[in-house]
C-alpha cells in the first residue's frame, strides 16, 4: 500500500509536464515577423520620411510614403505579419490618417512585450496590462485635446495641412488643404451634422498640367468627350439632362441566333423598321424637352449606334455615352434627377436641369463639365491634374488622407498637437502612473510608456537630427509642464507645436493607440499555428481517382494529371502534407 502511495506523485508529475518550448518559439516567430513589417515602413514616418518605390508584377510603379498603400501592396505570407497589414487598413477606415503611426507603435509594443516574455511574465498578464494602459492613454489624450468649432475654417485647414506635409506632394498643401476643407463642408448634411460620406466627393484624374491646376468643381466632370458623330452639339445652355439606362439601338434576340435574309426587299424592310424604331425613341425623348443625354454603358448590346447618333445630332441633343454603372447614383444625386430604365418611363419630371454643359479641352484630352445645376444635391467633384500618372495617383492618395482628417474633425471635434507631443506626454504620465500600480502590472505599463517614445525617436531620426538629444530635451520640456512642446523638424529644435499650427484630430491618435494595442494583444495570445486540411482537395482527389479507375478515358486522365500538378503547387506554396499525399496517390495511379 505504501509502495502504491509513493508511486502516485511520480505519475502526477509526469502527466503535468507540458512542453512550453514550442509555444515560446511560435510566439517569438510571430512577434519577429510583425516587427519586420513595422520596421519596413518606419522610415516613412513624418514630414522628412523617406518614400518607397513599389514595383508590381505587371510592371506598374508606385512612389508613395502612405503606410496603408505600402502595406497593401506588400506580399506578406506570415499570418501574424498579415495582422499588421490589416491593422493599417483598420486605421485607414477608422481615421483615414496615421496608417504608418499605428504600425510603428504596434512594432514598438511588440518589442517591449518580447522583453517582458523573456523576463518570465505571462502573456495574459501582459495583455490585460496593455488594455488598462491603452484605456488610460485615451483619457490622457482627451484631457490634452482642444475643442474645435466646425465653423472655424482656419483650424480645419491647419489640420489638413499637417496631414499633407508628410506626403510627396507636400509643396502643394496650401492648395489641397483648403480644397479638402471646402469639399467636406459642402457635403455635410445639416440633418446629420456629425456624419460625412466621402462617396459624395468624386475625384476625377486628368493627365496634363501640374498639381497647381487642381480645382474644385461645384457640379459634374466626365473624363470623356461628348459624341461628335454627325456633328452633334458639344455645348448646351439651359440644359435638361436625362440619365438613361436603356439602349438607343435596334433590339436583339434573347438568344444567339443568325437570321439569313436572301431577299433584297426583306432586307430593306428590316433596315426601315430599324430606322423607324430608333426614330420613334428619339421623338419621345425630344418631346420632353431633353437636350442632353447621359447614356449608361451597356454589356448586352451597343448602347447607341451610328444611326441613332445621327438622329440625335439632327435633333440637337448632346450625347455623353459610356457612363459607368457605379457612377449613376452619384450623378443622379448631384443632378437631383431619376435614372430612366425604359423609354416608356421617359417623363419631363425625371430630368435634371443645369445652366451649362460644355466640352472643355485639357491638354491632349477633353472633359465634359456640368455647372450651374438647379437644386443640386450635396455632392462635389475634385479635378486633379498632374504632369505624370505617378504624381496624379499620389496627389489622389494625399487628398484622400486630407479629406479623412477633416471628416474626423467633423465627427469628433477635438484637435491635438502633433510633432510627437502627445506620445511623449503619454509616456511621461503613464510612467508616473506605473509607479502607483502593484506587481507585474507596473512593469507592463512602464514598458507600454517606453514603447510610445518610438514616435518622437523616429521623427527625429528621419529628419536627420540627434534623436537622443532631441528626445531628452523634449522629456525635460514636458516635465516642466509644456504639454504642447514637440519636435519641429523644419527648424530642427523643440518648439510649441500648437503655435506652429502642427495639429491633428484627436480621433487619429486615440484610434492609433487603441487599434495597435488590440492587435498586439491578439498576437500575444497566439501560442500555436494549426494547419487545416483542405477538404475540397480530398473530395476532388477521391472523385477523380474513382472515376479514372471505373471509366478510364483520355479526358479523365488529363483532368487527373492537372490535379497532380496543382496538388504539387499547393504543397510548395502552403507546405501542407495532405496535398503531397494527393500527388503521391495520383502518381501511383498513373504508374
Amino acid at each position: 500500500m505504501a509502495a502504491v502511495t509513493a508511486a502516485q506523485p511520480r505519475s502526477s508529475k509526469t502527466e503535468s509536464y507540458v512542453d512550453n518550448k514550442r509555444k515560446e518559439d511560435i510566439r517569438q516567430a510571430n512577434i519577429k515577423a510583425a516587427r519586420a513589417v513595422a520596421d519596413a515602413v518606419r522610415t516613412s514616418l513624418g514630414p522628412k520620411g523617406m518614400d518607397k518605390m513599389i514595383s508590381t508584377a505587371n510592371g506598374e510603379v508606385i512612389i508613395t510614403n502612405d503606410g496603408a498603400t505600402i502595406l497593401n501592396k506588400m506580399e506578406v505570407l506570415q499570418p501574424a505579419a498579415k495582422m499588421l497589414v490589416d491593422l493599417s487598413k483598420s486605421q485607414d477606415s477608422a481615421a483615414g490618417d496615421g496608417t504608418t503611426t499605428v504600425v510603428v507603435i504596434a512594432g514598438a509594443l511588440l518589442k517591449q512585450c518580447l522583453l517582458l516574455l523573456t523576463n518570465g511574465i505571462h502573456p495574459t498578464v501582459i495583455s490585460d496590462s496593455l488594455h488598462k494602459a491603452s484605456t488610460k492613454a485615451v483619457d490622457v489624450l482627451t484631457a490634452m485635446a482642444v475643442p474645435l468649432e466646425i465653423s472655424d475654417r482656419e483650424s480645419l485647414i491647419k489640420s489638413a495641412s499637417t496631414s499633407l506635409n508628410s506626403k510627396v506632394v507636400s509643396q502643394y498643401s496650401t492648395l489641397l488643404a483648403p480644397l479638402a476643407v471646402d469639399s467636406v463642408l459642402w457635403v455635410v448634411d445639416p440633418a446629420k451634422p456629425d456624419m460625412v460620406d466621402l462617396r459624395d466627393i468624386k475625384i476625377v484624374k486628368k493627365l496634363g498640367g501640374t498639381v497647381d491646376d487642381t480645382e474644385l468643381v461645384k457640379g459634374l466632370v466626365f473624363d470623356k468627350k461628348a459624341s461628335h458623330a454627325a456633328g452633334g452639339p458639344t455645348r448646351m445652355e439651359n440644359a435638361k439632362i436625362a440619365v438613361i439606362q436603356f439602349q438607343i439601338s435596334p433590339p436583339k434576340t434573347d438568344i444567339e441566333q443568325s437570321i439569313v435574309v436572301s431577299d433584297y426587299t426583306q432586307m430593306d424592310r428590316i433596315l426601315k423598321e430599324e430606322r423607324n424604331y430608333i426614330l420613334g425613341m428619339i421623338k419621345k425623348i425630344k418631346a420632353t424637352g431633353c437636350n442632353v443625354l447621359l447614356i449608361q454603358k451597356s454589356i448586352l448590346r451597343d448602347a447607341v449606334t451610328d444611326l441613332s447618333l445621327h438622329y440625335l445630332a439632327k435633333a440637337k441633343i448632346m450625347v455623353i455615352k459610356d457612363v459607368e454603372r457605379e457612377d449613376i447614383e452619384f450623378i443622379t444625386k448631384t443632378l437631383n434627377c431619376l435614372p430612366i430604365a425604359n423609354i416608356e418611363h421617359f417623363r419631363a419630371e425625371k430630368l435634371g436641369h443645369a445652366d451649362l454643359v460644355e466640352e472643355v479641352s485639357l491638354g491632349d484630352g477633353k472633359i465634359v463639365k456640368v455647372t450651374g445645376i438647379k437644386d443640386m444635391g450635396r455632392t462635389t467633384t475634385v479635378l486633379i491634374r498632374g504632369s505624370n500618372q505617378l504624381v496624379i495617383d499620389e496627389a489622389e492618395r494625399s487628398l484622400h488622407d486630407a479629406l479623412c482628417v477633416v471628416r474626423c474633425l467633423v465627427s469628433k471635434r477635438f484637435l491635438i498637437a502633433g510633432g510627437g507631443a502627445p506620445e511623449i506626454e503619454l509616456s511621461r504620465q503613464l510612467g508616473a502612473w506605473s509607479k502607483v500600480l502593484h506587481g507585474m502590472e507596473g512593469y507592463c505599463v512602464r514598458s507600454f510608456a517606453e514603447a510610445l517614445e518610438v514616435i518622437p525617436y523616429t521623427l527625429a531620426e528621419n529628419a536627420g537630427l540627434n534623436r537622443i538629444a532631441i528626445v531628452t530635451e523634449l522629456r525635460n520640456r514636458h516635465a516642466q509642464g509644456e504639454i504642447n512642446a514637440g519636435i519641429n523638424v523644419r527648424k530642427g529644435q523643440i518648439t510649441n507645436i500648437l503655435e506652429e499650427n502642427v495639429v491633428q484630430p484627436l480621433l487619429v491618435s486615440t484610434s492609433a493607440i487603441t487599434l495597435a494595442t488590440e492587435c498586439v494583444r491578439m498576437i500575444l495570445k497566439i501560442d500555436d499555428i494549426v494547419n487545416v486540411r483542405d477538404s475540397t482537395m480530398v473530395s476532388a482527389a477521391k472523385y477523380l481517382l474513382s472515376s479514372r479507375i471505373l471509366y478510364g478515358g483520355f479526358f479523365l486522365n488529363f483532368l487527373f494529371c492537372l490535379f497532380v500538378f496543382f496538388s504539387k503547387l499547393c504543397f510548395l506554396v502552403n507546405n501542407e502534407t495532405i496535398h503531397m499525399q494527393h500527388a503521391h496517390l495520383a502518381i501511383q495511379a498513373l504508374l
